[in-house]
């Protein structure tokens, strides 16, 4: 039976530019998804790159090289990912005061600009007025997520990689069991987002990774126009995650809810007319937990209303994904002590700005190139 160099577990952009970059550096690689058409994180983000938001030398540092990766990404993986820049438009709601908003972004990389409700309003003339005292704006990168991943594959699958639609059940110490066989590896690596913690359990292996239950609301293409992709600029997730990941013992069994579920109000519009519309983050610690689908519809459309009334009853699909995060919103890149052939690379906050610079330092890296930053996101730092 063939034994590859490694196994790459998850077909999300995670995954894919990982498989990706260790092919290209001569590797012989298996990618394993367990979806034909993956309903994961990626599949369901906004598109977002936040090149603006490094806020330590590490993070800015990744950033400006994720500017310079994307730039060439298209032509490199020879397919259109429909990179482009927009307006970043963070709404601050009608109760909170715009200065220190504004201020509360001062340590970034490039502080967004704040903006009267007039200057908002004409930026983005869907909003609604009243239920905003300001806003804050900055150039963001965006991209076809889906898309960005496809690409990734196929150039993977050009450069002589291999691929393998099928449900990983058990990591092992020389490879995986699947729902079709088992598959040997001299490394594997875990791209499996929310799935993860779950996956390295099923080994014995304790990591603190953990997931939200993310819900968003998807659209088909319509006329109008949404000129900015909105967020709130009191983002309630980043907390959410902090407070959540307070008693590690709470994850070790289904069925707990840490905190309650917050709602970050915001939508974009894809370059083929459809809405992404978002979203809630719920903490349930079983990743198959189910959730009353009517209710957070309802409750997300509404809230979403109250900011841009035209999209609170534009006709959409609800969808889930879960979302791996880690509690000091650095990504795990690791090996896992006593299982130094199983390694970890997931929890990215900012994942699709960071990915593709990491994706690559991570495959210099397992060639033998020394690498400080892969270095600093170990599981020992």
């Amino acid at each position: 039976m063939k034994t590859y160099d490694w196994i790459v577990v998850g077909g999300g952009i995670a995954g894919a530019a990982l498989a990706y970059e260790l092919a290209k550096t001569g590797f012989s690689v298996l990618l394993l998804e367990q979806y034909s058409r993956p309903q994961n994180a990626t599949r369901y983000s906004y598109g977002g790159l936040a090149y603006w938001s490094g806020t330590t030398t590490l993070t800015r540092q990744l950033c400006e090289e994720a500017i310079a990766r994307y730039h060439i990404l298209s032509q490199e993986l020879e397919a259109d990912i429909e990179f482009r820049e927009l307006d970043l438009l963070l709404t601050i709601s009608a109760a909170s005061d715009p200065q220190a908003t504004a201020a509360s972004y001062n340590h970034f990389a490039i502080p967004p600009r704040l903006l009267s409700v007039q200057e908002a309003c004409e930026l983005e003339p869907l909003l609604n007025r009243e239920a905003i005292s300001g806003a804050l704006t900055v150039k963001h990168g965006h991209i076809h997520p889906e898309k960005t991943a496809q690409a990734y594959i196929q150039a993977f699958l050009r450069a002589g990689g291999e691929m393998q639609i099928t449900q990983v059940l058990q990591v092992l110490q020389n490879g995986v069991k699947t729902t079709t066989g088992t598959f040997h590896s001299a490394n594997v690596v875990i791209c499996a987002g929310g799935l993860s913690r779950q996956l390295l359990k099923s080994a014995g292996i304790p990591v603190k990774l953990y997931f939200t239950h993310e819900e968003i609301i998807e659209t088909s293409p319509v006329d109008m126009q949404l000129r900015t992709l909105v967020m709130p600029a009191n983002l309630q997730r980043f907390q959410l995650e902090v407070e959540s990941t307070q008693v590690d013992e709470l994850w070790n069994q289904p069925g707990n809810e840490p905190v309650p579920p917050i709602l970050d109000a915001g939508a974009i519009q894809m370059q083929d007319g459809s809405f992404r519309i978002g979203q809630i983050s719920r903490v349930l610690t079983d990743p198959h937990a189910k959730v009353d689908l009517e209710a957070s519809e309802k409750w997300l459309r509404k809230s979403v209303g109250e900011v841009l009334p035209v999209l609170e009853n534009l006709p959409g699909t609800w969808h889930h994904c879960l979302v791996a995060f880690i509690s000091d919103r650095l990504p795990l890149i690791s090996t896992i002590p006593g299982f130094e052939s199983v390694h970890l690379f997931s929890g990215f906050s900012n994942p699709l700005v960071i990915i593709p610079p990491l994706a690559k330092r991570f495959a210099d890296f397992a060639f033998g190139k020394e690498d400080e930053i892969i270095t600093q996101l170990s599981l020992h730092r």
